[in-house]
């Protein structure tokens, strides 16, 4: 006859196993839609050689995602009385964040960092829990702090370095841009960092259109660009694009090809991992080894105390 903590522990292995396996079922498929791009999707255009640097899209990111949990200020060294949000990078508190690069007091440009939504997320395609999800509608990719199981494999995943999880908090989950999807897209019809920029370095709009605008520009002012816009094609095709008058690996936006990962993840989700099946034939082993340890100890356990009735 099992003993109670072996029931327990079988009772938990199989209740654990059936709710991770449908979750890995449910989210593998999810990432990607095939190879084409999308230009129906929702996109923002950032244009590094208008941005200001104001942060005024930082503060509003902020402010409009009250419900989010990712509010905290920052405090920058220099400012010991906390009169400032100062953050030095994205983080479990920041979505938003915009970075300087200098290369001389005459030569510099800022960047925005943020989400990349791209059309083929290996955040989501690796998410076991769906907690991950994009919507091939919009093509934003959200976060459901509600289905997470804290695995972090997101922040792996991300070839941008995008998700970020709050270490300090009591419940923590993984903080980054949604486009506003819950706050001022469906309340003004743009996100909220689009609709502060005061010099249109960020700009919202059907994915396709934006294309046009960005390819206007660099024709219009060709000393001015790189010949180049970030995002058409990279991992597939992002929804943040970016135009800019350096380098782009200069401005901390890596070179990652038109290749996206989550082809590869999928891959391995829909054979050795469809199902669950590898994993819980893992946890199977784990599990029959544990039992027969467990076995073995109640044995021990019952022979040392017939051997003190002696």
């Amino acid at each position: 006859m099992k003993s109670p903590s072996r029931r327990k522990f079988l009772k938990m292995v199989g209740v654990g196993g059936a709710a991770l396996a449908a979750g890995a079922v449910g989210g593998s498929a999810a990432a990607s839609d095939g190879l084409k791009i999308n230009n129906d999707n929702v996109a923002m255009l950032y244009d590094a050689t208008r941005c200001v640097g104001c942060k005024a899209c930082m503060t509003t990111c902020k402010r409009v995602n009250l419900d989010s949990g990712s509010l905290a200020y920052e405090q920058a060294e220099f400012d010991p009385d906390g009169l400032w949000d100062a953050p030095a990078d994205l983080s479990g508190d920041t979505r938003t964040l915009i970075k300087l690069h200098k290369e001389s007091p005459t030569k510099w440009a800022y960047v925005k960092h943020s989400c990349m939504h791209c059309q083929k997320p290996s955040c989501v395609s690796v998410c076991p829990v769906s907690a991950m999800t994009r919507d091939p509608e919009s093509g934003i990719v959200t976060y459901d702090k509600g289905i997470c199981i804290g695995c972090r494999y997101c922040q792996i995943a991300c070839a941008f370095n995008i998700p970020r999880f709050q270490w300090d908090k009591a419940l923590p989950q993984i903080v980054k841009c949604d486009m506003c999807k819950s706050t001022e897209l469906p309340r003004i019809g743009t996100t909220g960092c689009a609709s502060v920029c005061p010099v249109d370095a960020i700009h919202f709009g059907k994915r396709g259109d934006l294309l046009a605008e960005a390819q206007r520009r660099l024709d219009a002012e060709p000393e001015k660009y790189i010949q180049y816009i970030y995002g058409a094609q990279e991992l597939g095709g992002l929804n943040h694009l970016t135009i800019a008058g350096f380098p782009f690996e200069k401005l901390g936006l890596p070179i990652v090809g038109d290749q996206p990962p989550a082809e590869f993840s999928e891959k391995i989700q829909h054979t050795i991992y469809k199902g669950f099946i590898a994993p819980v034939a893992l946890y199977g082993s784990l599990c029959y080894v544990a039992i027969r340890n467990m076995k073995k100890a109640e044995q021990h356990n019952g022979t040392e105390k017939k051997g003190d009735d002696a």
